[in-house]
């Protein structure tokens, strides 16, 4: 009789899990940022390290790190090639990378070759290789460069 009626639905934990499962096919979940895998210090791994997230890497990984992002932290140390789109070095790789964006902070070591898209070293940052511009996707290109004038049309009159 003197219940009062409760206007907002009371949300139970998994909701949001179980709205992703019945959401129609290609309607857009809002996705949450997701904290980065992290091989802490005193960590070693022996073998490759995979995936499209962002790691970070505080030990040692003998082996090949492909990934979406690269974190490299002051005492990390990488004894492998490594592909990433982004890569934020501050400890010591050894070996080849390849990554869009390369940023090598002053306690960054690297000893081989990098190539990149851009790349940028602050003041105390130790690289040992060569620096390989890599050329942008042709679609990115064709967008960011100015149109190329048409050739002039040749007619042969007889």
């Amino acid at each position: 009789m003197f219940e009062k009626a409760n206007k907002t639905p009371v949300r139970e934990v998994g909701d949001d899990l179980l709205a992703a499962r019945n959401a129609p096919v290609g309607a857009s979940v809002p996705a949450k940022p997701k904290a980065p895998s992290l091989i802490g210090p005193g960590l070693c791994i022996q073998g490759n390290v995979a995936g499209e997230a962002e790691v970070q890497i505080d030990g040692l990984v003998r082996g090949d790190v492909r990934v979406g992002k690269l974190s490299l932290g002051p005492q990390g140390k990488i004894e492998g090639s490594v592909v990433a789109v982004v890569a934020e070095i501050r400890g010591h790789i050894k070996g080849s990378m390849k990554a869009r964006q390369v940023r090598l902070y002053g306690t960054a070591r690297v000893e081989g070759d990098i190539a990149h898209e851009q790349l940028a070293m602050e003041t105390g940052a130790v690289f040992e290789g060569r620096s390989v511009r890599l050329a942008k996707p042709e679609g990115e290109a064709a967008a960011s460069s100015p149109a190329a004038p048409a050739a002039p049309a040749v007619s042969s009159a007889a």
